[in-house]
């Protein structure tokens, strides 16, 4: 079984998709119904691992949202403040191991009891 770790190339596997095709059938229907159209998602994008958070993991450039931040009244060359986008974790068993060569998924790992499992 593999563990997950910083520096590993992962792949979202659950979630919103990001099939532009799929995308625009589901958002053609939508239109009928007088439904906003809905964004792509991350499944299937593949990313680094920037952090291991317990049973969550930070992947660049996926799950990314947008976070308000207050400026800073530091001497010290201080933040403007502003809004940015950063990485949010995504649970641990939603992403699978890529091969480094390959760049083919893997496994898919989770955690029950506070192990890792392969599921």
């Amino acid at each position: 079984m593999a563990k997950i770790k910083k520096g590993d190339l992962v792949q979202v596997i659950a979630g919103r998709t990001s099939n532009s095709k799929k995308i625009e059938e589901r958002n053609a229907r939508r239109a009928e119904l007088g439904l906003d159209p809905i964004e792509p998602g991350d499944r299937g994008k593949q990313g680094v691992v920037l952090s291991v958070l317990g049973d969550r993991v930070i992947v660049e450039g996926i799950n990314r949202v947008k976070k308000h931040v207050k400026a800073s009244q530091n001497q010290r060359g201080g933040s403007a403040g502003g809004i940015e986008t950063v990485e949010a974790p995504i649970h641990i068993s939603k992403v699978a191991l890529v091969g480094p060569d390959t760049k083919i998924m893997r496994e898919r790992i989770g955690r029950r009891g506070g192990k890792e499992i392969e599921l």
